[in-house]
């Protein structure tokens, strides 16, 4: 898994079947990746539909959040749909989990990403990470200490 101090790689992700996000095009603002194994599993279902009701908080920092998972991009769109997710999850879809491995929260046994996250800095570096058990939602309190001390900077 990637730690604090390092350049996050760059990437390019479908969020929707036409639309690609690159992180490069982010820099000048604060970045949250939520790396999780499944949409429609109940802790995942948590943990985005938690970051939802958070969106306000993260905005407040000027953080922009992408959940990112091995599944598709029809997938998410179902999952977001149903969910109500204001947010874009991002499909690590093929080659299959080339950026989870990236970042270093790819599982090879399972054949799905990582529960992981990270915060960027608005120059793309890695402020905050941090590896939680597969059956545990995250919370946001880490995410949000992050972008705390990085508006105290």
């Amino acid at each position: 898994m990637l730690e604090k101090g390092t350049i996050a790689p760059d990437f390019e992700l479908h969020a929707t079947p036409d639309q690609k996000i690159k992180l490069k095009d982010f820099k000048g603002k604060n970045v949250i990746l939520a790396f999780y194994p499944a949409d429609w599993s109940p802790v995942c279902s948590d943990q985005m539909a938690l970051y939802n009701e958070m969106l306000k908080y993260f905005i407040k920092h000027d953080a922009q959040i992408f959940g990112i998972s091995v599944d598709s991009t029809w997938c998410h769109l179902a999952f977001e749909e149903n969910r109500k997710l204001h947010f874009s999850l991002l499909a690590d879809f093929e080659p299959k989990g080339a950026v989870s491995k990236a970042y270093g929260v790819y599982d090879e046994k399972t054949g799905t990403s990582e529960r992981a996250l990270f915060v960027i800095d608005k120059e793309g570096k890695i402020v905050w990470s941090y590896l939680s058990p597969i059956a545990v939602n995250p919370g946001a309190d880490g995410i949000l200490e992050a972008l705390e001390k990085l508006d105290q900077q």
